[in-house]
């Protein structure tokens, strides 16, 4: 962005979300401690957007910082598999729970590779190799935003594990960059291409939970009428779907569903046949 194509509504819009990317993972940082749990917020998602972050060149290391801790969170939490894999890697440090630790020193090391490596055919007036280690940035960051709607599926389209703070900030952080790129004399493609797949998708996880809470609106009532919680009245209704499952055959004792049976099916008399009973009756 050159300054020339800077106006004062850009240079505002853009420094609004700057800040709210900057500071966006604060509130899923302390509602993970607060819950203790990490379930419903994948793994894979904060990894990618941590190496994402080191490309960046506005606030790459609070970003990557912060997507870090939550991964951090996620190990330790929930104990799943990136969790042994990373401990498997780094059984000889003598500190435990530390694989975010280890790949925050790594993506360390591959950002200042990055920038002594590039700093030179740029210097030169080669600005390719940058363009590149954006493009992989964007996919990296967009990538990220998949695997919440896996988790989305298996729960039927609700969130879970989600700070809504966190989701709201991180999507106006986008629109009010997405405002900046408008607002400037020339629009950069690339960064308005990012911005508007992110807010897109982000949005697909907002209208999946709204639908899943019109779906179970019943569900929800009986919930605040029987002050049991949502989560209790969900697995009670599964249980009960096995167990006629289970009474109607379609299931085994293990769980498995049985072969059905193919229903035998007898021909119907044709209209022919119908019109000669007919005629032998007269």
């Amino acid at each position: 962005m050159s300054g020339d194509n800077v106006t004062v509504a850009s240079n505002v819009l853009g420094t609004i979300g700057t800040v709210l990317w900057c500071i966006q993972l604060i509130p899923q940082i302390w509602y993970n401690w607060r819950r203790k749990t990490t379930d419903g917020f994948p793994a894979i998602m904060m990894l990618l957007w941590a190496t994402f972050s080191i490309p960046l060149q506005i606030q790459p290391q609070m970003f990557g910082f912060f997507s870090l801790v939550n991964w951090g969170q996620i190990l330790y939490y929930n104990q799943s598999v990136f969790y042994l894999l990373f401990e498997t890697l780094v059984l000889w440090l003598t500190l435990q729970r530390s694989s975010a630790l280890v790949v925050f020193c790594c993506l360390g090391g591959v950002e200042a590779l990055l920038i002594l490596t590039l700093r030179i055919p740029y210097e030169r007036g080669v600005t390719w190799p940058d363009l590149v280690v954006g493009i992989v940035a964007a996919i990296l960051l967009v990538a990220g935003m998949l695997p919440p709607y896996f988790e989305l599926w298996k729960r039927d389209g609700r969130v879970i594990g989600i700070n809504w703070l966190f989701l709201s900030t991180d999507t106006f952080g986008g629109l009010f960059s997405l405002f900046a790129l408008a607002a400037q004399g020339k629009f950069d493609i690339l960064a308005g291409i990012l911005y508007i797949i992110v807010v897109v998708l982000e949005s697909g996880i907002y209208a999946s939970h709204i639908i899943w809470r019109i779906r179970y609106r019943e569900l929800r009532r009986e919930a605040k009428m029987t002050g049991k919680s949502i989560d209790d009245l969900l697995s009670l209704q599964q249980s009960h779907t096995t167990v006629r499952d289970l009474e109607s055959g379609v299931l085994d004792d293990s769980g498995e569903t049985l072969p059905q049976e193919p229903t035998e099916h007898r021909p119907q008399p044709t209209l022919n046949v119908e019109r000669e009973k007919t005629n032998e009756k007269c």
